[in-house]
């Protein structure tokens, strides 16, 4: 994905491929930023797609292979395991509830708490989400020597490195406050 316009990032396109979306001239400083939004875009609308087939909305076979390999998970664990938020992970929950995915029983150890999990009905999904993420990875990876996608996988690795660092001293630098 390079840059549609010269303009835009103040240079020629890297690749020669043309963006999907036109980058704004505002987005020139962030060449790499813009590039992740439309991949994340792209990946996320697939994603989508393939998981409708199934019942599923993006992120909830993510909720769903946790809790298979995983087993039943307190909502606030399964916050942390996504690191998402109380309420996305609370309409996630009922959602898959909704569909027969998953059911909630009363904790053992904790009065307070319940236990999120799979029923025998998302066993059943889990085949499919297993195809369809190496689908995903076929789509996205097309093209790409076994070479190139290692330092892909590197490079995200990194970048996301990158902004988790950032958001923890982000976070530090708040609390000193």
């Amino acid at each position: 994905m390079a840059q549609s316009t010269p303009e835009a990032g103040k240079g020629p396109a890297v690749t020669g491929q043309e963006a999907t979306v036109p980058v704004p001239a505002a987005a020139g400083g962030g060449p790499v930023s813009h590039a992740i939004f439309r991949l994340a875009r792209l990946h996320r609308m697939f994603a989508g797609q393939l998981l409708r087939r199934i019942g599923l909305h993006p992120g909830q076979e993510l909720v769903m292979m946790h809790l298979w390999e995983l087993g039943p998970q307190r909502q606030t664990d399964l916050v942390r395991l996504m690191d998402s938020d109380a309420a996305t992970m609370t309409r996630t929950v009922q959602r898959l509830e909704q569909a027969g995915f998953v059911r909630r029983r009363p904790s053992p150890t904790d009065k307070r708490a319940s236990l999120i999990e799979p029923t025998v009905a998302s066993h059943a999904l889990r085949h499919e989400v297993e195809r369809i993420w190496s689908q995903l990875e076929d789509l996205s990876t097309a093209g790409m020597s076994a070479d190139e996608q290692t330092t892909a996988l590197l490079t995200l690795e990194r970048l996301e490195h990158n902004l988790v660092q950032a958001a923890a001293d982000t976070a530090g630098a708040d609390a000193e406050r």
